[in-house]
């Protein structure tokens, strides 16, 4: 009975590796340009980036830059704000939060458009008056 299982796994064993030895089936290969890559019009990675309303991704965005702006990350930060606002350009802390990331990151002309656009969308604010002294200690 022993030897019947060998025999069988032998056999099994055998008609697998003669199956892996035979010549892989053609696929079908993309026509692609001179350095190995795929036409330019065919390549999905260098289409830019289309944004439209959509005020859940622009929270997300400003979730995950959250993240970032407390591990001190403020570059990451900045650009999670930033995507932020393209989803949503009306979302006023998205704004707010990309002036004080580009203000960490040492860009005062990005954290004062940054808070130039929160002003014009939260005229109300609490903190309103603080925007303001920040602008103006910017404009130096």
């Amino acid at each position: 009975m022993s030897c019947r299982r060998c025999l069988g796994f032998i056999f099994f064993a055998g008609l697998a590796c003669a199956q892996a030895q035979q010549a892989p089936e053609a696929t079908p290969v993309p026509p692609q340009g001179e350095q190995g890559q795929l036409p330019p019009e065919e390549d999905k990675a260098r289409l830019p980036k289309e944004y439209s309303f959509n005020p859940l991704q622009s929270t997300k965005e400003v979730t995950v830059g959250e993240f970032y702006f407390k591990k001190g990350d403020y570059l990451a930060a900045a650009a999670r704000f930033r995507e932020a606002t393209l989803w949503n350009p009306g979302n006023a802390q998205a704004w707010l939060r990309l002036a004080e990331a580009s203000e960490k990151k040492k860009a005062p002309k990005e954290a004062r458009e940054a808070y130039m656009k929160y002003a014009g969308l939260a005229p109300d604010a609490k903190n309103i008056t603080d925007v303001r002294k920040r602008i103006e200690k910017l404009k130096n």
